[in-house]
């Protein structure tokens, strides 16, 4: 005759299943999924593997950088905080979650010129880049794409649009991030997950 096991033990056998079973979610989710996805690779795996190609196939070779480097005089990094340009001011701090992205825009018009200079309390992954009212985000430029934990130069506007940068924080700890600007913007515009939304300037 065979015996019923304990309701007790029974329960045990399914509580370590469902924490095997989840741990190997989370395992898959690190290694593949956020590689693979999103190029993010907490662990390496991703790069050792070449997953991480999938979600960033080349961006060295992007049409968007293709465009950006046709351009000159667009983008001129310096070692100092470069001083104030005529204008509007402006400061904005934000903090990024772990894993989290965010995206920032001011309105340029054509020719406008911007002194700028970030800083994150750790590094992070960045896209500066741009696109023009007339013809929209198929025609966006990219003048940079790197990690860093800070940035600062003069950008000149070659086109009226909304000019920036994505951030992405790829690591487990909150990282903050604070921007200060100064010239010719006339609005800035935050994207989110939920949406994009209007921010007020704040002057300096």
């Amino acid at each position: 005759m065979t015996q019923t096991p304990p309701p007790s033990r029974t329960r045990r056998k399914l509580i370590i299943g469902s924490a095997i079973a989840g741990l190997g979610a989370a395992a898959i989710a690190i290694l593949v999924v956020l590689p693979a996805e999103f190029g993010i690779d907490p662990t390496g795996f991703g790069k050792a593997s070449g997953l991480i190609k999938i979600a960033q196939p080349d961006s060295n070779t992007s049409p968007e950088l293709e465009r950006g480097a046709r351009r000159s005089g667009v983008l001129t990094l310096t070692e100092e905080a470069p001083e104030a340009e005529p204008g509007q001011t402006d400061r904005w701090t934000y903090e990024l979650a772990p894993y989290e992205s965010v995206e920032f825009k001011y309105t340029v018009p054509e020719g406008g010129k911007v002194a700028f200079h970030w800083q994150a309390s750790a590094p992070l992954h960045y896209d500066m880049h741009a696109h023009p009212f007339d013809g929209g985000t198929a025609l966006t430029e990219s003048y940079g794409i790197a990690d860093a934990a800070d940035m600062k130069g003069r950008y000149v506007a070659a086109f009226t649009g909304i000019h920036g940068w994505y951030w992405q924080n790829r690591s487990f700890e909150t990282v903050k991030l604070t921007l200060e600007a100064s010239g010719a913007f006339t609005a800035s515009t935050i994207f989110e997950d939920g949406g994009e939304s209007e921010r007020p300037l704040q002057p300096r």
